[in-house]
């Protein structure tokens, strides 16, 4: 009895069948959405958000399952539609009862009130994720965003892989899970990177099963091998991303940290020039980009919120009408540095030359954006140096620290306030105790970027300050925070700010203004306090950096003060100093040696990035050639089915019209009509094919159907054209393509 008798599915008709699954897909979507919002976690913190996330994958995934179970006998393209439907309206009444589920009708329905709800914690979360610092509290704004997201990736995942798009799920996956990285210049997660390559070995081997046509061990060994050698790929390459140091040590930009982790930055083995200024003080001033004003026991976090238009200014005076001041202005422009902030000095009075996009803060004077990058800016700052007398400062108390009831007293270790209490027990006002403290930390301490790594210390935490005053060795944001810490302990109102050293003086000038040049290793923190009518006074406790904080008395200075000036910045040693110490840089093995000339580059990052990039661009003609190769070997064995699979999978690569509805000799004549192709060739080919499908014995022990397969493949190659051709090599539509004419060939 022939084969067609025994109801078996002639080979060259089998590549169309797609037996209708219904647990797999939606399993394998939940996993992939999954492995999409792992690496979220290291820049969030788990909480609402995660549980919210897990809880939608989980419900997209069981809908999918129960639907298509339900309509399983359809027709594809219904229930294709009421699983889509139904996926959707899941998703809407879960996140919308999960997140402003008492502004909903039933809890489920969204009404005008959970719309509002929603806009307005997106408009949180977007203030959150550019202001704030990695890792994000869990907050009901990245609840709702991070819920919406995930809703619609697990239902394109889900669709996606159900409708056998296994290239295209994988990359949805991998772009997704790869944002975090991106977003916070950080690192590449070779963990991750290996759950991805599983990821697609798994989605190939599952999308190859769905082909009757392939017998299922070689279905197997070709998803094993197109997986191993994505496996492969992604444990060699992604260590060696330049992911950061593209960024900060190649000259491309520099990207800022605001939680005080400036280690890895300041590390840097090439130095870069980030900006360039020009201003009519005496000397470049320092640019702030952000305050920190809260400690949680761990980081110093920044400060949100109170941001203005340009046109309201920057609020009102903090110094009183009797404190001296001098007005001045600083031109900048912003090279490499990229930020949701802009350079300024203290205290900033108008802004020039932005877009509106950026606005001001008026509680702390900074300049942020939304939506908007630092680099390439060029604009200019009115401010102001606020100059007190030394009498005028001693005279004035700081203020008071303010502590917020309803939050947890933070627990520091003794050793801070007790060294506080002990370096400032001689000094009788609060402005002399900050200079006991500034003046202890910089005879006291030496400045290393190295003993902090070494120590095992590396941050601003409490523990870690404590461990800073026993070694008595650190960088800026040690002394910085421990300043703080003491400061606190000693009852007055301090912040800490993120921003850049003055600079070095270059040779060019700009008018009569000198211009002043800043390299990426003069990334700097320092502690501010609040005296009231004064305004906030920085201070500069840094071994060996910057210009220490003095005033001059009043009887010096004919009632102004000509004196030191608040954390006066110095320029280039060489420049000799009227208002300071010159900047001490004595170790030149740390930061110094910052002329704004860029160093010589070293090309293996960008190398190795390129060479990431080009295989994750290859990577479907990787694919590509793994199944060719398959079918090839199978036809080299006499396999007719095989070997017409890859015919057709060509033809849909090159752009040619497939139709299910034609037999092989249809196809063929067609081919050679329209095609010129090898005509001798199609004959073997389709004669292979009928046997196949309808005699008892069809296997052709021979290797002339796949030499009929090569004379006809190079012929449909050559009438293609050119760019015809490198399409099909870089994005071969036999991959990507999903049901019926174009159901995917990777059997």
């Amino acid at each position: 009895m022939a084969r067609a008798e025994l109801g078996s599915t002639p080979a060259w008709h089998r590549d169309r069948e797609a037996p209708a699954g219904t647990v797999a897909p939606s399993v394998l979507a939940a996993a992939a959405g999954l492995v999409a919002m792992w690496p979220f976690t290291s820049v969030i913190q788990p909480g609402a958000w995660s549980a919210t996330v897990l809880v939608l994958i989980a419900l997209t995934a069981l809908t999918g399952v129960v639907v298509r179970t339900l309509l399983r006998y359809r027709a594809a393209w219904v229930r294709d539609l009421v699983t889509l439907s139904a996926q959707l309206g899941v998703a809407v009444g879960a996140l919308t009862q999960l997140v402003a589920g008492d502004t909903a009708a039933f809890g489920l329905i969204p009404t005008d009130a959970t719309i509002l709800t929603f806009r307005t914690l997106a408009g949180a979360a977007g203030e959150e994720i550019v202001f704030g610092s990695a890792p994000l509290a869990a907050s009901p704004g990245l609840q709702s965003v991070m819920g919406l997201g995930f809703a619609v990736v697990a239902i394109l995942l889900d669709q996606l892989v159900t409708q056998r798009g296994a290239v295209m799920a994988f990359l949805l996956t991998a772009v997704i899970g790869a944002m975090p990285m991106i977003v916070t210049v950080s690192g590449a997660n070779v963990v991750w990177f290996v759950m991805l390559g599983i990821l697609l070995l798994v989605l190939l081997r599952y999308t190859a099963a769905q082909h009757p046509e392939s017998p299922r061990r070689t279905s197997t060994a070709v998803a094993a091998g197109v997986g191993a050698v994505a496996l492969a790929t992604t444990v060699v390459v992604a260590p060696v991303l330049p992911v950061s140091t593209a960024l900060a040590g190649t000259g491309t930009g520099v990207s800022v940290d605001a939680s005080l982790r400036l280690g890895d930055d300041l590390r840097q083995p090439n130095p870069v020039e980030v900006l360039t200024l020009a201003t009519t003080a005496d000397t470049a001033p320092y640019l702030r980009l952000t305050t920190l004003s809260h400690f949680d026991g761990r980081v110093w976090e920044p400060d949100r919120g109170g941001f203005a238009a340009q046109d309201e200014g920057f609020g009102p005076d903090e110094w009183g009408p009797e404190v001296a001041v001098e007005e001045q202005s600083t031109s900048i422009r912003v090279l490499r540095v990229s930020s949701s902030w802009l350079p300024v000095p203290y205290p900033a009075t108008e802004l020039q030359g932005v877009p509106s996009s950026w606005r001001v803060s008026q509680e702390n004077r900074t300049v942020a954006s939304r939506s908007a990058d630092a680099v390439g800016n060029d604009y200019t700052v009115r401010s102001l140096e606020v100059d007190p007398t030394l009498e005028q400062i001693r005279a004035t108390p700081a203020a008071e620290l303010v502590v917020d009831p309803d939050e947890d007293a933070v627990d520091l270790p003794s050793v801070i306030s007790d060294t506080a209490t002990e370096v400032t027990a001689d000094a009788t006002n609060d402005y002399d105790r900050l200079i006991a403290l500034q003046s202890w930390f910089r005879s006291q301490f030496s400045y290393s970027l190295e003993t902090p790594v070494e120590e095992g210390f590396d941050g601003t935490g409490a523990d870690a300050v404590a461990q800073f005053l026993d070694v008595k060795s650190g960088y800026c944001i040690h002394f910085a925070g421990a300043f703080a810490l003491m400061t606190e302990s000693l009852g007055m109102e301090v912040r800490i700010v993120v921003g850049y050293l003055p600079g070095s003086l270059t040779t060019t000038q700009r008018g009569e203004e000198d211009v002043y040049s800043v390299s990426s290793d003069q990334l700097h923190s320092w502690p501010e306090v609040l005296f009231p009518g004064i305004g906030w006074v920085p201070f500069e406790p840094t071994a060996s950096l910057g210009i220490p904080t003095a005033f001059a008395a009043g009887s010096t200075s004919g009632g102004g003060s000509t004196g030191a000036t608040p954390v006066a910045p110095s320029a280039a040693p060489e420049v000799e100093q009227t208002t300071g110490p010159e900047l001490e840089r004595p170790d030149a093995g740390d930061n110094a040696g910052a002329t704004g000339q860029l160093e010589r580059l070293d090309p293996t990052p960008v190398l190795l990035g390129t060479l990431g990039a080009i295989v994750v661009l290859l990577l479907p003609a990787l694919v590509r050639l793994f199944v060719r190769s398959s079918r090839r070997a199978r036809a080299r064995r006499g396999d007719a089915g095989a070997a017409w699979g890859e015919l057709r999978a060509t033809m849909l690569d090159l752009g040619i019209a497939v139709s299910d509805a034609e037999t092989p000799r249809m196809r063929a004549a067609d081919l050679v009509r329209e095609k010129r192709a090898d005509d001798a060739g199609l004959r073997v080919l389709t004669d292979a094919v009928e046997r196949a499908s309808y005699a008892r014995s069809s296997a052709e022990r021979t290797d002339v159907v796949d030499d009929a397969l090569a004379l006809v493949l190079a012929d449909l190659r050559r009438s293609a054209s050119g760019p015809a051709r490198v399409r099909a090599f870089l994005l071969p539509r036999s991959l990507f393509a999903t049901r019926g004419s174009d159901a995917p060939l990777l059997a």
